[in-house]
């Protein structure tokens, strides 16, 4: 049956799979699911944090879209504002739709939902009529799959009461066609002379960010990297565009990390915007030749003097310089460094070798090391998505985990709020059904997300959720910090008596508290068992509040 609703029509025609609300009821309603699936998160960042995980799993192939509260009563839009900072942060690309105030109270608001969100999106913008729809949704996908990727909100004339009749316009007069999108290559001269500037140097290293995810560039970033035969540094972001078994992977931190960017004499970035953030690599720009390829002029000499710039797709412009390197240093490109692989292989056995205690260990409560290295061997890696939550989650995961395919693993930038990976984990399962997905979270995380399991077990979004509890809050509970360090004085350490197990299940998600290190592997493959039913589960994992280590490169 063809919906009513024009908005609704049009997503189907751009391949929309679902809709992530809250609440229901107002620029969609519980009739409109028969045509458009309708997932209802607790709040609103969650609604916002499904869209965009939904968007991140897919590489921006699928577009994530949710529906809050705005109109003459904008509180859904106050409340969402976080969420879609944090995708304008990272560059997700997100659709969001709500009511605005009608025309004739336009101006007149405290709260101006298109002035607030322009600040924190690519576009925002205010729908005045029905007949405009097609126009201002034509524009909104094709920012959304255009250039640097973000978020984009449009808000209608509908105010705070019913749903009006976005049908009300002729569609032969005003036809919707879907929007495919349009990249662009480098210019030839900038990547002759990026390519040059590359084979002179003598230790290139590549710092690849998540512009290769977007511009569906992995496959040609591996040749490009064999090529030239450089490691291959990845952003948090970018984590697993390049499969962790390749020899020129270095990951993205720790010893073999630090080792280079110490003493590389050019760093080349492609699809990364070198910007600065507190969980990117820094490095001192002096001696060293920085090349920078984005899609976006505005990364181009921000935090370091840029050498040689290609702005372009990512895609298109790693074509262009294998064919360059080709070129200049012919076929088969520079002959493979045995030495350089060999050193790549002995700085991740150091690596192995400084964890090796932490993995092994026996000692209760248990070490959350051999937790994260136990689920990765357990996990069909080939087949599986895994993705952290913020504080010692993110920082001892992205180490330790070692991605083997593309968004084997989803990470984020520099803002995130605590929780979101709930939304990452849902979004990865729905863009990925047959694949295992793990949200691994904190003490600090899991508060944020409980109150959302009820809308995972009422959408039977068969994900595994692993909670780290030290009893730490994401590290600053007294204690954790070591000598010399103070916590700040407000630190609570949460008692080690308060079970999540115990909470989620009355909320009827599957879980289990393990306090035996012996009983990891078998807890997590009985989860597993779980998901594979078609049902979410938990697994509360009691361990010690332990160092870092493998710190960010500054």
């Amino acid at each position: 049956m063809k919906p009513e609703n024009g908005i609704i029509r049009i997503l189907q025609q751009e391949g929309t799979e679902f809709l992530s609300v809250m609440p229901v009821g107002n620029m969609v309603n519980p009739a409109h699911e028969e045509n458009l699936r309708i997932v209802m998160m607790r709040n609103e960042r969650f609604a916002v944090a499904l869209a965009d995980g939904y968007s991140r799993a897919s590489n921006g192939k699928k577009i994530g879209v949710f529906n809050v509260q705005g109109g003459t009563f904008p509180v859904g839009s106050e409340i969402a504002l976080g969420a879609v900072a944090q995708a304008m942060e990272d560059s997700s690309p997100i659709l969001g739709l709500m009511n605005g105030p009608p025309l004739s109270q336009l101006g007149q608001n405290r709260f101006d939902i298109t002035g607030q969100y322009r600040g924190i999106t690519k576009w925002a913008a205010y729908v005045p009529q029905s007949d405009r729809i097609p126009e201002f949704m034509r524009r909104a996908f094709t920012y959304l799959r255009t250039g640097r990727r973000g978020p984009v909100i449009l808000n209608t004339s509908g105010g705070r009461g019913p749903t009006p009749n976005w049908n009300d316009y002729d569609e032969t007069e005003f036809p919707y066609v879907p929007v495919k999108g349009w990249k662009y290559p480098g210019d030839p001269r900038d990547v002759e002379v990026a390519v040059r500037a590359l084979l002179a140097a003598k230790k290139p290293i590549i710092y690849a960010g998540q512009g290769i995810f977007y511009g569906d560039a992995c496959d040609d970033l591996r040749e490009f990297a064999e090529l030239v035969q450089a490691p291959v540094l990845q952003s948090l972001l970018a984590y697993s565009v390049l499969s962790a078994n390749h020899p020129l992977d270095i990951g993205v931190r720790g010893i073999p990390a630090d080792h280079f960017l110490g003493s590389t004499d050019l760093v080349f970035g492609i699809g990364e915007s070198l910007a600065p953030g507190d969980f990117k690599h820094h490095f001192s720009g002096k001696g060293k030749v920085i090349v920078q390829c984005d899609i976006d002029e505005r990364d181009i000499n921000t935090r370091y003097i840029v050498d040689h710039a290609v702005i372009g797709d990512a895609k298109l412009v790693l074509q262009q310089m294998i064919a360059e390197v080709r070129k200049q240093a012919g076929s088969q490109g520079r002959p493979k460094n045995e030495a350089l692989l060999n050193q790549i292989k002995s700085l991740k056995d150091q690596k192995a070798q400084k964890y090796k205690d932490a993995i092994e260990s026996n000692e209760k409560p248990i070490n959350p090391y051999r937790v994260y290295v136990e689920l990765m061997n357990t996990l069909d890696r080939k087949n599986s998505t895994v993705t952290h939550d913020a504080g010692n989650t993110r920082d001892q995961l992205g180490t330790i985990y070692e991605p083997i395919i593309q968004r084997g693993f989803i990470g984020w930038g520099n803002c995130s709020s605590l929780g979101f990976t709930l939304g990452a984990a849902m979004g990865a399962k729905l863009a990925y059904p047959e694949r295992q997905v793990v949200d691994v979270t904190g003490d600090a995380g899991i508060m944020y997300q409980i109150g959302n399991y009820e809308a995972v077990v009422r959408e039977k979004v068969a994900i595994l959720i692993v909670h780290i509890n030290n009893s730490g809050v994401a590290g600053y509970g007294p204690g954790f910090w070591g000598a010399g360090h103070h916590p700040p004085t407000s630190a609570v350490t949460p008692s080690s008596t308060l079970s999540t197990a115990k909470m989620v299940e009355g909320l009827g998600m599957y879980s289990e508290r393990v306090e035996e290190p012996d009983e990891v592997i078998p807890a997590i493959k009985r989860a597993l068992k779980v998901n594979q039913s078609g049902k979410p589960a938990l697994l509360e994992m009691i361990t010690l509040k332990y160092p870092i280590y493998g710190g960010w490169v500054r």
